[in-house]
């Protein structure tokens, strides 16, 4: 018999194992049952939104090259909507005639705000290309529209391939533990789990062990199964898991040792030091770990909050900076700050602009109803 430690950030029983490959049943690592069902579903999402609002964004860059408003075109059907209180949509259908001829034109526009209440907009329409026409509304926030559609097309795509890379690798290491291969205990850190049926599924993260792979993975123990809980970390449990040699992801092990392919006189010497663990009521680790992590959740949301406050002074900072010392009223997001802001707060953003800019036109947010005068 060979002695190998298992590291950790608490003591750590010797956990005693034969000197020779084992290998482990290909079921002790699970994949999602959604993950390969959401990643057709999530790059679909991403590959329809780019392909419908890029087409409005490159249109409206086109005519914001040499941008003509018309006073009188026809706005119809002109709605915006909020989602989720992050991103609103606006679409219009446009009638108007340009040089004797008739166009009609059907615009939508995606962008992210804050603003509350109605927008207030007009018809504008490229010089060069009378066809192409859009809301001035459009042309304000373009630069919002491009980083807004930017961000969710990474965001598809980054959950789309990261879900795919997941899936892989799992089932890679499913194949994998099949193979004998010597066996290395470290500890893993719990980071989720839930009962459902009898069965307990248990998210697991190599981040602890000296040769960490920051990984996470997935088991689900059958009922009666509980999983090697050895200490906390941070406040989360801290469940005992082999790393298999050739496999990418440890494997949990439970607080029995039958998912280790061990004879019975080879599982009792091997569970003899942890017989105190066990004995002291090792079991309810878990319950403790649910506390600690509801206190972890706690401090996170906490982070969250302290992130939101340094992004709002930081808005405020960027806002002064640009009513006070811009060179430029036409200025993004600054324009869209200062429109969001409380009426009293936005008047006087509005007179500080109008001090340097008031022989030009007003930009959004300071503009009176023909959009170009200031309020």
């Amino acid at each position: 018999m060979k002695e190998k430690i298992g590291k950790g950030p608490t003591l750590t029983p010797i956990l005693r194992l034969p000197d020779r490959p084992l290998s482990l049943s290909s079921d002790l690592i699970s994949t999602p049952k959604f993950l390969f069902l959401s990643i057709p579903f999530i790059l679909a999402l991403g590959v329809f939104l780019v392909i419908s609002e890029l087409p409005d964004v490159i249109r409206d860059y086109q005519i914001s090259q040499n941008p003509l408003a018309l006073e009188n075109g026809s706005v119809q059907n002109g709605r915006c909507t909020t989602h989720k209180g992050v991103f609103t949509t606006c679409e219009a259908h446009l009638s108007y005639q340009y040089q004797g001829q008739s166009y009609n034109s059907d615009v939508e526009v995606m962008f992210t705000d804050l603003h509350v209440g109605d927008y207030e907009t007009d018809m504008v329409i490229s010089a060069d290309h009378p066809e192409m026409a859009t809301i001035s509304l459009g042309l304000d926030k373009l630069w919002n529209r491009i980083i807004t559609l930017a961000a969710f097309a990474l965001i598809f795509a980054g959950l789309g391939i990261g879900a795919t890379f997941t899936g892989i690798r799992a089932l890679l290491a499913r194949r994998q533990l099949r193979q004998p291969a010597m066996l290395t205990p470290i500890p893993v850190e719990i980071t989720g789990f839930n009962r459902s049926r009898g069965a307990l599924s248990i998210n697991y993260r190599d981040r602890i062990a000296d040769d960490k792979t920051g990984r996470i993975a997935l088991t689900i123990m059958r009922r009666g199964e509980e999983p090697l809980i050895i200490g906390q970390f941070k406040g989360k449990p801290v469940g005992l898991a082999v790393r298999h040699a050739n496999a990418a992801l440890p494997v949990l092990l439970d607080d029995r040792l039958n998912r280790l392919p061990l004879t019975d006189e080879e599982r009792s010497v091997a569970l003899a030091p942890f017989a105190p663990l066990l004995e002291a009521g090792q079991k309810q680790g878990l319950g403790r770990g649910r506390k600690a992590m509801a206190a972890s959740l706690w401090k996170g949301l906490q982070v969250f909050l302290s992130v939101l406050l340094l992004f709002a002074v930081g808005a405020i900072g960027f806002w002064l900076w640009y009513v006070t010392t811009s060179d430029t009223q036409f200025q993004s997001p600054g324009m869209d700050i200062n429109n969001a802001m409380p009426a009293p707060i936005n008047a006087w953003g509005c007179e500080q602009l109008k001090k340097r800019f008031g022989h030009e036109n007003a930009p959004f947010g300071c503009a009176a109803a023909d959009f170009r005068s200031w309020k």
